[in-house]
Parts: C-alpha cells; structure tokens; sequence
C-alpha cells in the first residue's frame, strides 16, 4: 500500500514510519525541508510541502491509498493566547488541506488516518470512558472535536476515515518519559498533583500494530481509543518507572507548582481521563504490554 504521512519524522511518526515500512507499504513522508528528513528510518520517501497550507503536495494525494494525519503543534508547553491559535489551526487547517486533497474516484478505496487524542473526552475521575462517551468542553476537547469533525468531512469523498484517539505515548528517545526519565535518574522523580488522577497510555510498539491492524481491517472505521486497556493513577506510573530505574519515587510535585509553572495545561497533568479502548479490543486486536510495569522496562532497557 502507498502511504503518505504528514508528522512522519516526530516522535510518533518515526516510530509508526519504520513499522510501516517493516510491513512491505511505500510510505511517504510529507516536510518542510530537508532538514527535517535528518533522522528518518530508511526506506522512505520525501515530499516537500506544507500541509498548512494549500499546494502542490495536495496533487500526490491522489497517488496513494492512504494518508494518515500526525502533525500538529505541540501541546506540551504553556498556554499562551498565541500557542493555543496554534495548537488548533495547525491541526484543522492541515486536515482540512487534506481532505481538499481526496478526490472522489469512483471505483478507488482511500482512507484517511487521523489523529486525535484522548483529550477529545475532557476531564473526568473515574469514569470508564469508551468511544461512544461525549467529548468534553475544555480547551483539548474542543480542539480534538473542530479536528475530528474536519477529518470526517472526507466521508462526503468516498473515503474510509479512522480517528485514533491517543494515549500518552510511551517510547524511548521521546515522549512522557522523555522527559519523566531524566527527573527520577537525579532522585526527584514522583507523584504529580495528588497522583490520584487517571493517565492513560498506551506503549509505542501497541500503537503501531494497531495502525498495521487497522490497515489490514478495511471493514473497521470511525473513532478507534489506541490505548492500553489498564489505565493506570499517576502514582502507579510514578511507582512503575522508579522500580523499572531502581530509583525513589515519593518525591511529589505540587499541584501549585505544576500550575505556577505551565498555567492552563498543568490542568492536562493534574487531572485526566480513565480511557478504554473497546472497539479495539472488540475487533480482536492483542496489546503487546497492557501492563504499565512491562511497557516502562521494555522502554527503560
């Protein structure tokens, strides 16, 4: 299958991009630059474009099977006025740009992967969240919807459209631990906020197979959770990552600290989600590491 990727040298990209490729698919990544190839796992092509904007890179839509959406700004930063314009606008006018791309060929099956997150679904304690409960009404969700409702529009085209809700992705050389490994190495590692509050995740390795899963199931469409199926509280995660380091992990961080420091998107650190991934289990999809102890070691080695 030809596969064109938008956010495919990222984090997630990289990851997704290299199984892609595994699997026998011609994956095409869509840059800015040449820059941004540096680092890109062999076997893949380039086209240079701007998904943000219209263009040329539009036209080689048309000459692949699938397109699956990742880019987006970063959320992981403060708020300001200006980065939450961002946050949204880079992810809907990219999707939008997208299904502008899809023509509607008689006869051709075309799908359009696009993310979304597990933010689509607010703030919640401990509420079992699956596919079919509301979205929220906070900013992420908000965000998440206007994103979604623009991937979906490629219905009108013909187009087999999957939504993958993302946990927080957990990986090596990136991500969450990215950033949570180097704290609890230095011995001040621990609970954030109360640590009662629930995170949902999900290992890189499940997220891909459920993209090549998802691939290989043309009958399968609309939202998908792609998180493991034992969300865990945040002092679990806390608990999980100092055994896998062999450090302490009773070092807290305040809740006052958290939001002096990031403002409104500490509320994303600070509260959370209980999310299940039902469609995908119902489908038959197997998780490689449904357990949070496992997925961090295998990260950790």
């Amino acid at each position: 299958m030809k596969i064109l990727m938008t956010g495919g040298t990222g984090f997630v990209g990289s990851y997704l991009a290299a199984r892609l490729i595994k699997d026998g698919h011609e994956v095409t990544i869509l840059i800015r630059s040449g820059e941004e190839a540096r680092g890109a796992p062999p076997g893949v092509s380039f086209l240079q474009g701007d998904p943000t904007r219209r263009g040329p890179w539009q036209e080689a839509i048309r000459n692949h099977d699938a397109v699956i959406n990742l880019a987006g700004a970063s959320i992981f930063t403060r708020w300001t006025a200006e980065q939450k314009r961002a946050i949204l606008e880079s992810r809907v006018s990219t999707t939008r740009n997208i299904v502008e791309g899809i023509k509607a060929d008689e006869g051709k099956s075309f799908t359009l992967f696009s993310t979304s997150a597990v933010g689509y679904y607010g703030f919640h304690e401990d509420e079992e969240l699956t596919e079919d409960s509301p979205p929220g009404s906070d900013f992420l969700a908000t965000v998440a919807v206007a994103w979604e409702g623009e991937a979906l529009k490629a219905k009108a085209k013909g187009a087999r459209v999957v939504i993958t809700r993302f946990g927080i992705v957990m990986g090596a050389n990136g991500g969450a631990l990215g950033q949570m490994i180097p704290l609890f190495k230095k011995f001040i590692g621990g609970p954030i906020g109360s640590g009662k509050q629930w995170f949902s995740w999900v290992h890189a390795a499940d997220l891909t197979e459920a993209f090549v899963f998802l691939l290989k199931h043309p009958e399968l469409s609309g939202p998908f959770n792609v998180c493991s199926p034992n969300p865990v509280r945040n002092r679990e995660l806390a608990k999980a990552l100092g055994k896998a380091l062999h450090r302490p992990s009773f070092m807290p961080a305040p809740g006052f600290m958290i939001k002096l420091v990031l403002g409104e998107f500490g509320s994303v650190i600070l509260k959370g989600q209980r999310v299940l991934p039902r469609r995908l289990l119902d489908a038959g999809f197997v998780f490689q590491y449904p357990e949070i102890d496992k997925a961090i070691e295998s990260v950790v080695r």
